[in-house]
């Protein structure tokens, strides 16, 4: 019998993220593996998904998005980037962020071409590049403030490149990407022809004055650039599944006719919800970033009380740790260990790298959590002293 599996499946492996959520289940443990927050999502939006609901929004939408959502962001993005958009040709709702990726590449990526991706990286973008026939080509940031080397990056690019990938602020390491680091990626990118996709999903999560910048805004880039986004992680519902493309027609009518063919369309009623979030007032973005950056406050002390070296980050919700500190042979072990020894599940630092070992000294922590979630988890990690490492 021949291989009933594909070749492109074999080259990756299932969400470490999800696994480790699985694991932390089965033990019984404190969440801060996979970043979904514990709290309520805003009132207002969740009244608006059941009015929805109860008219009777619950057939197809367009399958680019309701009319209202995309004039929504549309006013949104006009507000916060000072960027316009046609809400009929340029604007395109999937199902979550990661779709959005997966249809952004698969409809402008041919097989053969290379994407140019950061790392370490949010794991769906090697499989999402792999799954289109391209390959990956990785660029390093490193610690202790995640910085690339210029002249690595501009090596990267070449004759085959057919996109890069920018997701900022940044998961796992938190890094904002400054507004000369990205002109720096604009100039490359305008010099070899190459099409950004900006993951821009906690857009809204910065801390220590940094501020976030999109790459769209830059000269030369709106008609180059795919600008994805979502309600996850700013709204905090994560379950939702509705997140958008923004870039010229040319672009968005190839990501529409993939996006038509993986999933049709969002839920319709969370569409009209999502069309209420993003009419929120100013002050609800910054009470966001306030909470998070108290959340984070309290967090990255509690792991360096508890022996780790912690790399604070600048934006989104996520701490990398170095746990040389602590004997163990890998990360995987560790995470393992934590999660059923001591009652707290973080994701293995080599989920993130191209090569495992590059992350074999790493860990990642979320802290999208209530107050009293993170002290349970400061609690468990602080019997960590008191282990012998395991060799």
């Amino acid at each position: 019998m021949r291989d009933p599996v594909s070749q492109r499946s074999t080259r990756f492996t299932e969400s470490v993220i999800r696994e480790m959520t699985r694991l932390c289940l089965e033990h019984d443990g404190v969440n801060l593996a996979q970043g979904f927050p514990d709290f309520p999502a805003p009132a207002a939006i969740k009244d608006e998904a059941s009015r929805a609901l109860q008219a009777d929004v619950n057939q197809y939408a367009i399958t680019w998005g309701a009319k209202r959502l995309r004039q929504a962001l549309v006013g949104k993005t006009r507000r916060f980037s000072g960027l316009d958009y046609d809400p009929e040709t340029e604007v395109t709702v999937c199902c979550g962020a990661t779709e959005c990726m997966a249809s952004t590449l698969l409809a402008l990526v041919n097989p053969g071409e290379e994407v140019i991706v950061f790392e370490p990286f949010y794991e769906n973008y090697g499989p999402d590049a792999i799954l289109c026939g391209a390959s990956p080509r990785f660029v390093r940031l490193r610690e202790p403030d995640w910085s690339y080397d210029p002249a690595e990056l501009e090596r990267a690019f070449g004759n085959r490149t057919k996109a890069i990938v920018i997701n900022t602020p940044n998961n796992p390491t938190g890094k904002v990407f400054s507004r000369g680091e990205l002109e720096q990626i604009a100039a490359l990118c305008r010099k070899w022809d190459v099409i950004a996709v900006t993951d821009e999903i906690y857009e809204h999560i910065v801390y220590d004055g940094a501020r976030h910048v999109s790459l769209a805004g830059l000269e030369g880039m709106r008609e180059r650039t795919v600008t994805i986004s979502g309600m996850s992680k700013t709204y905090s519902v994560t379950g939702w599944r509705i997140g958008w493309c923004l870039g010229a027609p040319r672009l968005s009518n190839a990501i529409r006719k993939v996006h038509d063919f993986l999933t049709v369309g969002a839920p319709a009623p969370l569409q009209e919800a999502a069309a209420t979030a993003l009419e929120l007032p100013v002050a609800y973005y910054d009470q966001l970033a306030d909470s998070y950056r108290e959340r984070r406050d309290y967090l990255v002390p509690a792991l360096e009380a508890a022996g780790f070296r912690a790399f604070s980050p600048r934006g989104a919700y996520y701490v990398m740790t170095d746990i040389s500190g602590f004997g163990f042979r890998d990360d995987v072990a560790f995470a393992r260990h934590l999660v059923s020894g001591v009652g707290v599940a973080a994701v293995p630092g080599s989920s993130f790298y191209s090569d495992p070992a590059a992350g074999r000294e790493r860990l990642r922590f979320h802290f999208a959590r209530r107050r009293e979630t993170l002290e349970a988890a400061t609690q468990r990690l602080a019997r960590l002293a008191a282990r012998a490492p395991i060799a």
